[in-house]
């Protein structure tokens, strides 16, 4: 079931790097990524909605550390929608030699699980983006361990009754008829481009007509 964006509405994005996008480096208050894009698209769609876009995506960041700063970040924010996009850092810490600082899926699931749960029971619509990784080759093994944490995330997506922004079909799809890098440089951060399918992608969730 899509949320209703109603006037005076705040919209919450907590996330990773690629939600991030350069906020905690000093770019702006909504970084220079796809919540960027999404506010602009947003206010300049709907201008009498009087809507509040926060960003609080911190570069580098698992579920584990979503959880330590869950309650100020998420909660204390009170959003009416909150957006969260988790899970490739979880990954990625096994395949960069850090795989003490990597989240297995048991974990990544039970600790999003509550973190999710403690939102709904404050009165947020969560929306939920799934990871992914701008890789071809369907057989590479941090994709296919990319792909199980988003089932993960399309399960807890059904259990919330949440949208659901599915990016790796998305990338997928755009990777059939353009070079891989043309969407990411290290096949996880997005250049501008692939922020800007994010973007498309979280409003045609949603059901934003542009």
């Amino acid at each position: 079931m899509k949320p209703e964006l109603k006037a005076g509405y705040k919209i919450v994005f907590i996330g990773d790097s690629i939600t991030d996008a350069g906020r905690t480096g000093g770019s702006d208050e909504y970084g220079d990524g796809y919540v960027a894009r999404v506010r602009e698209l947003l206010l300049a769609r709907h201008p009498e909605r009087h809507l509040t876009v926060v960003n609080r995506g911190v570069s580098g960041d698992t579920v584990r550390h979503l959880a330590q700063r869950w309650e100020r970040d998420a909660l204390a924010e009170r959003p009416d929608w909150l957006s969260v996009k988790i899970g490739v850092n979880d990954v990625w810490r096994m395949f960069n030699a850090q795989p003490d600082e990597a989240v297995p899926a048991d974990e990544y699931a039970a600790t999003l699980r509550e973190l999710l749960g403690h939102a709904a029971d404050a009165g947020s619509r969560i929306v939920l983006v799934t990871p992914f990784l701008i890789e071809p080759d369907r057989a590479d093994p941090m994709r296919l361990m990319v792909e199980q944490y988003a089932a993960i995330v399309a399960q807890l997506a059904v259990e919330f009754a949440a949208p659901l922004v599915r990016l790796q079909p998305a990338f997928d799809m755009a990777c059939q008829v353009t070079p891989p890098h043309l969407w990411a440089h290290d096949r996880v951060h997005p250049t501008p481009v692939g922020h800007t399918l994010i973007a498309l992608e979280w409003l045609r969730t949603v059901g934003i007509s542009l």
